[in-house]
């Protein structure tokens, strides 16, 4: 994904001494035995990975297991070090992205998710992590045009923008030029030579530089919200490009050995039932219509059965 940030050692070396500090000082959820028995579910900070943690922390609560949300903990940069410390429990993961972070040449590159998630695997097990059933659901890096833009230059696949790039801005990620599935592969795979590169901290900016014409082309998740509304059109990644990212949330050993069968149950029943277009309609929800992340969350989960309606 674009707004994913990959594993700097330098950043995270410098925030893990205040990791206990920072989750310390969250809100709590319900009371809850020790901290030894509560799982603690983070997300990254953007609106789909909230609401990833939401569902998930929610069906494990209903469960019966105390559990305790760290929306919004921060970057990349934080939560992997937040995990690999154990001071969080459960994080919903994109494979390919997670893989990526922490290999910078894994030896899969691949659509199939089976493949990614063995690899993310082993290399999470010296964390006494592990990582669960992916979900038919994936949000990958996306390469959007205006429907206008990809009218007047017949855009259907990402290879079509070879021969206009070279006239072209890019919007993207402030890491897009240092990413793999960003420009250098834009770059290597396709060959696109863009006239310019405008970084954006934010999907929203992205989308609103791209409508108002300050850049061409936009990367953005296949599941932003926006992508529903009719007017931008995503391009097909032909070349393969980028790898699975399907969702797949990583737990704590400490965790599973607690829990075990109620816990795995749980996630696994979530991730059974997600796909990418209820991703792609929850984001409308909340990045178009303004819906509330814990409202959406449990919306799904009551449509699937997975928490009683209220009444």
């Amino acid at each position: 994904m674009s707004v994913r940030s990959a594993r700097c050692g330098c950043a995270a070396a410098l925030v893990a001494c205040s990791l206990t500090l920072v989750v310390a000082c969250q809100p709590a959820g319900p009371p809850a035995g020790g901290d030894d028995s509560t799982v603690v579910v983070a997300s990254f900070n953007f609106p789909e990975s909230e609401l990833l943690a939401a569902i998930y922390g929610l069906a494990i609560r209903n469960a019966g297991i105390p559990m305790r949300l760290q929306l919004d903990l921060g970057p990349r940069e934080l939560v992997q070090p937040a995990l690999e410390q154990g001071l969080v429990d459960v994080v919903p993961e994109y494979l390919g992205t997670a893989l990526t972070s922490l290999e910078a040449h894994p030896d899969v590159t691949t659509p199939d998710p089976a493949a990614v998630r063995g690899e993310l695997a082993a290399a999470l097990a010296p964390w006494h992590v592990r990582v669960m059933a992916p979900a038919a659901a994936q949000d990958q890096n996306g390469i959007v045009v205006t429907e206008a833009t990809a009218r007047r230059l017949g855009l259907h696949r990402v290879s079509d923008l070879r021969q206009a790039a070279g006239r072209l801005t890019l919007g993207g990620s402030p890491e897009c030029p240092d990413r793999r599935y960003c420009l250098p592969g834009l770059r290597t795979v396709y060959g696109l030579g863009f006239a310019r590169f405008l970084p954006f901290d934010t999907e929203a900016e992205r989308v609103a530089a791209l409508r108002l014409g300050v850049v061409d082309v936009a990367v953005l998740d296949t599941t932003d919200g926006n992508l529903a509304t009719g007017d931008l059109v995503l391009l097909a990644d032909d070349r393969r490009l980028q790898p699975a990212e399907n969702i797949a949330p990583v737990v704590t050993d400490r965790a599973m050995a607690r829990y075990g069968r109620r816990l795995a149950g749980a996630v696994n029943a979530v991730s059974a039932r997600l796909t990418s277009a209820a991703l792609l309609f929850m984001g409308w929800r909340i990045e178009v219509a303004g819906a509330d992340v814990m409202a959406e969350a449990r919306a799904w989960l009551q449509r699937h059965g997975l928490v009683a309606r209220p009444g």
